[in-house]
């Protein structure tokens, strides 16, 4: 059996995103370490049985010496521990891991690099600044023998196809973490759609501005002054750590004008959708959405944006969902008011959405493709004993 570290720039990503696949690599008996900065969610890891390390990362560090120094604590935690495979998620701990990885002499690294992040999505000019650079860090880290890097989306694909970041023989696409279909289900049908109900909107997610958050909230505005009863409700909190979170002074403006509903963090994913209509994220980018694959997975209609990582959610406008542009209040105001006038169109979306989580999105099914790609790390390829008369290669 191997020893496997999980490494996340956040305690709640572990818990949230990657706790079944922690949970898989023990129940085949490989020993699990889980690596992340400190949290609320680190201790309730720690006592479902799992040793998790608290790492001392900033995430939004830029400071080069804080940064390096970051990079030799891992170096002498992996030195320590010698696992034999590192998993890092997300760009910054990819590129960390694996580096650190390298350093420490662990053969086998895999990096999964969860959407382009703020440095890839933001126009602003500090992103477009460290965009090459991160390119060429990102090769430098993940571009050699003994490492995978996993994307979630074809986009992305292209983008590293296109950016030369690394060998495209070392990339493998899986789509997202997965979702648990019995914990994440349809709630029982009416016999006939209630028309006369408040559609009950949602985005669900960390407050950030490429989420589309201020596209949600003008839409929002919009219906309300029709006079329509459609609650428009936001569920996540703003990311300090993030440099596109939401302020504020913007949020509590929105409350207050009462534009949408703010729930906060919601850590009951399940209850949340249970009492939701219609699941919306016009994104500007993403890797793959989990919060729409759990909506999914609760046989709710949904609302995207035809962006990267969206796409592979919503891939036939009107059929499995409505797609709308990116930036375009107007179209998914436009679009939220056509599933409250029409709720079986609702019921529809919704079946199919359920249909296409359960073939694509299946948790089961992104856990075995990650173990495959440990395997192929892991696993020496068998030598090809050669037939007599022939010449060993």
């Amino acid at each position: 059996m191997n020893k496997i570290v999980l490494f996340a720039n956040t305690d709640w990503y572990l818990y949230n995103f990657r706790l079944s696949l922690a949970c898989a690599l023990r129940d085949a008996g490989h020993e699990v370490v889980l690596l992340s900065p400190p949290g609320e969610y680190g201790p309730r890891l720690r006592t479902l049985g799992f040793q998790w390390q608290p790492v001392p990362m900033i995430r939004r560090s830029l400071n080069p010496l804080r940064e390096m120094m970051l990079i030799a604590w891992l170096v002498r935690f992996l030195r320590r521990e010698r696992p034999d495979l590192v998993h890092g998620f997300t760009i910054k701990c990819a590129v960390y891991g694996s580096l650190s990885a390298r350093l420490a002499g662990v053969a086998a690294r895999v990096n999964a690099v969860a959407g382009m992040g703020y440095v890839f999505s933001s126009r602003d000019m500090r992103a477009r600044v460290l965009r090459p650079v991160v390119r060429s860090v990102m090769s430098m880290a993940m571009g050699c023998k003994g490492s995978i890097v996993i994307l979630q989306n074809p986009d992305d694909l292209r983008l590293f196809r296109e950016a030369n970041i690394i060998d495209e023989n070392s990339i493998r696409v899986i789509k997202g973490s997965g979702v648990n279909m019995t914990r994440f289900k349809p709630r029982p049908e009416e016999a006939e759609p209630d028309r006369s109900a408040p559609l009950r909107v949602v985005l669900a997610g960390r407050l950030l501005w490429d989420k589309g958050i201020a596209e949600y909230v003008h839409a929002a505005r919009t219906l309300k002054g029709e006079g329509r009863s459609v609650r428009c409700i936001l569920a996540g909190a703003p990311d300090p750590g993030n440099p596109a979170s939401v302020d504020n002074a913007s949020l509590q403006e929105w409350i207050k004008e009462g534009s949408v509903e703010w729930l906060g963090h919601v850590s009951d994913m399940p209850e949340l959708f249970a009492h939701t209509d219609v699941a919306v994220l016009p994104s500007y980018r993403e890797g793959l959405p989990k919060a729409m694959i759990e909506a999914a997975a609760c046989a709710l209609p949904l609302i995207i944006t035809d962006a990267p990582g969206c796409r592979e959610v919503v891939s036939i406008n009107g059929e499995d969902g409505l797609i709308v542009p990116v930036g375009d209040s107007k179209t998914l105001a436009d679009a939220i008011r056509l599933l409250d006038d029409d709720r079986v169109l609702c019921r529809k979306l919704g079946r199919a959405a359920r249909q296409k989580a359960l073939r694509e999105f299946d948790e089961r099914i992104v856990i075995e493709r990650t173990l495959a790609v440990y395997r192929e790390l892991l696993e020496p390829a068998p030598r090809t004993v050669p037939q007599s008369g022939s010449i060993a290669p």
